[in-house]
């Protein structure tokens, strides 16, 4: 299995070496490699069996770098920067020429961001290079927050990851850009809507594709634990299964009908970033239980509990 540890000396190094690692932000971990390395970037989707047409997002440590790896820098996109860097938003700017076509699917934007994680802010103004990252999970399965989540899937394919302790927001960043004049969020994420339009004025949101994304992150199929994981009432899966057999995810209530260890709930109080950051985990604990199916609700459509319900969507069993 991969060494875990502090050392960003060590990850540097082997970054350098055109290596891959697992490094850890603020929203998940991130499998990361040197994003102007084709050789690297091949890596990145080689571990995560991840398909070459879902591009990447591009991280560094300042808005003055991440300037010199696009073409134009708008003013809402400025705003936005300001507002929410270092933090969990990406934006989507048309790229310059030092960007390969590989790490953006061939597509003339990139994805950037500077992510907020002590450590990995740390080892980004070390290097003198950007990090390409996407989550450090086997493409299409439950996203990592911490540093045993990625050594348990993807351990014996890395060499290091960097130990930054519990993801804090616990989903991935929002994802937004401009076309003509008007603001786009392409993927919902850890900056809400509501804060963005607070920002910039409103914003049109663009549904997932099956194919094809524009962005990172907008395949309609992903985080998707191991066993069948559905959205509906309790009640209606139980009348197909025993209520040993059934793990429930909920955001605030405590069932009487399942057995409470097959029960993870989100937040007793309600708090939709306490939910977020306990959302992956909690998937994940019940995806290891002796149970055949996993049932789920949705949470209100505010804040972020849009971004919460766009990630249990596409968890998803389809019918």
């Amino acid at each position: 299995m991969a060494v875990i540890g502090t050392d960003i000396l060590a990850t540097k190094k082997l970054l350098e070496a055109g290596k891959v690692v697992g490094i850890p932000t603020e929203t998940v971990y991130g499998l990361a490699g040197n994003a102007l390395n084709d050789d690297a970037v091949l890596q990145i989707f080689k571990v995560k069996n991840r398909p070459q047409f879902d591009p990447l997002i591009v991280h560094t440590n300042s808005l003055k770098k991440i300037k010199s790896f696009v073409m134009d820098f708008p003013q809402k996109a400025q705003q936005l920067a300001e507002a929410f860097w270092p933090g969990p938003l990406t934006l989507l700017l048309p790229k310059a020429e030092t960007i390969s076509d590989l790490v953006t699917s061939g597509l003339g934007t990139v994805a950037v961001r500077i992510p907020n994680h002590i450590l990995t802010l740390e080892l980004l103004s070390e290097l003198d290079f950007p990090l390409a990252a996407p989550s450090a999970n086997p493409f299409g399965y439950i996203s990592p927050t911490s540093a045993q989540h990625v050594d348990k899937q993807l351990g014996k394919k890395i060499p290091y990851i960097l130990d930054g302790g519990s993801s804090q927001v616990g989903i991935e960043s929002t994802i937004v850009g401009f076309e003509e004049d008007e603001t786009v969020v392409y993927r919902l994420g850890g900056v809400s809507v509501e804060a963005i339009e607070n920002v910039v004025g409103a914003v049109r949101l663009v549904a997932h594709s099956s194919s094809n994304p524009k962005a990172p992150g907008m395949l309609k199929s992903h985080y998707s634990p191991r066993k069948p994981f559905f959205i509906s009432s309790l009640k209606e899966v139980l009348k197909d299964h025993s209520p040993q057999k059934v793990g429930y995810l909920t955001f605030q209530k405590v069932s009487k009908l399942v057995p409470i260890e097959h029960q993870r709930i989100l937040s007793l109080s309600g708090s939709y970033t306490e939910a977020a950051k306990h959302l992956f985990a909690f998937m994940r604990q019940l995806d290891a239980l002796e149970v055949e199916v996993i049932c789920t609700e949705l949470l209100p459509e505010k804040e972020l509990g849009r971004a919460i319900n766009d990630r249990i969507r596409r968890a998803a069993v389809r019918e």
